[in-house]
């Protein structure tokens, strides 16, 4: 299998350095940094400006070509990955926005991949019964209600909640201080990102399942004399798990950057926001950080995807 990985690894590289320098290049064509300040203000000094964006290297009147390659050494010889319009080192932004995200994002989606599995599977084995039917409509309300609307029903309930029984129970500005602070503060946010994933991730489980519960082979499992609780996780589980491994690596991306609106909502300043951020203020640099570690966590989960289909379909070893 290491050979698998090693090639698989080598093929992640390449297509990694390829997209964050498309990215490189796409934001420095379309993204002019001087448009950051009001140019009929006659009190800005415009010579110390531009001098600065030279310096930044990130002018409008630097060849892009050129650009690229200055940004390119420093991020290969000392992994810089420049500054903001504004001086700001974007490592360091970077850095704190990445932790802030990961306390976010990271619980909502083991929730999500996990609770999703197990309800779509359950139901699948109880196809077209009352239980079924009741958690395909919910999930389907879930589907269908907006993100930001999801998050803003969940603060009304809240604070209803805190109202009626006299006590601060849900806190949902900020992320709190103190590991109880922001365990408290972190109960809506993860709620508001982890519902939706329960409620995809459990039609799609359902649907596989359904049809692996009607092959051959689990039939023959249980005519050898297997339970029925036995057949679905050895067999018929164990076998919609790997197309559902691929739909979790290329979600990976999507629940840092796809997270700008719960962020938005519950004052979590992290990678979603500033991938929003980065593009509003012309932050070249930002932009192409923010493009290259989502390309890192797309790839990533492709990454595990390809060890977790490994390990769960052995004829993927020996290809």
């Amino acid at each position: 299998m290491l050979p698998y990985l090693a090639r698989r690894i080598a093929n992640y590289a390449v297509l990694l350095f390829i997209a964050t320098s498309l990215a490189y290049l796409l934001a420095s064509a379309s993204l002019d940094p001087s448009n950051l300040w009001n140019r009929e203000d006659p009190t800005l000094n415009w010579t110390a400006i531009n001098a600065n964006l030279v310096d930044y290297n990130i002018s409008a009147d630097l060849p892009v070509w050129d650009r690229y390659v200055t940004w390119l050494r420093g991020v290969v010889t000392s992994w810089d990955w420049g500054v903001t319009p504004k001086g700001e080192v974007v490592n360091d932004l970077i850095g704190v926005k990445i932790g802030v995200s990961v306390r976010l994002v990271f619980l909502g989606a083991a929730i999500g991949i996990t609770g999703g599995v197990a309800l779509g599977a359950w139901t699948a084995t109880r196809q077209y019964k009352f239980s079924d039917r009741a958690v395909t409509l919910l999930s389907m309300l879930i589907i269908s209600t907006p993100a930001m609307v999801l998050a803003i029903l969940l603060q009304v309930v809240a604070v209803q909640i805190n109202r009626q029984t006299g006590y601060q129970i849900f806190e949902f500005t900020g992320e709190g201080e103190g590991l109880a602070g922001r365990l408290q503060h972190l109960v809506l946010p993860t709620l508001s990102m982890s519902l939706g994933a329960v409620a995809a991730y459990s039609r799609y489980q359902r649907n596989l399942m359904l049809d692996t519960l009607g092959a051959d082979y689990v039939r023959t499992a249980r005519a050898k004399g297997l339970v029925k609780r036995q057949a679905v996780t050895r067999h018929a589980l164990r076998t919609a798990l790997i197309p559902m491994a691929t739909y979790f690596a290329f979600a990976l991306a999507g629940l840092f950057t796809g997270a700008a609106i719960t962020e938005r909502v519950y004052a979590w300043h992290g990678m979603g926001e500033y991938s929003i951020d980065s593009i509003s203020q012309y932050d070249i640099n930002g932009v192409t950080a923010v493009v290259a570690f989502s390309g890192l966590c797309t790839l990533t989960g492709a990454l595990l995807s390809d060890v977790f289909v490994a390990i769960v379909d052995p004829r993927v070893r020996v290809s």
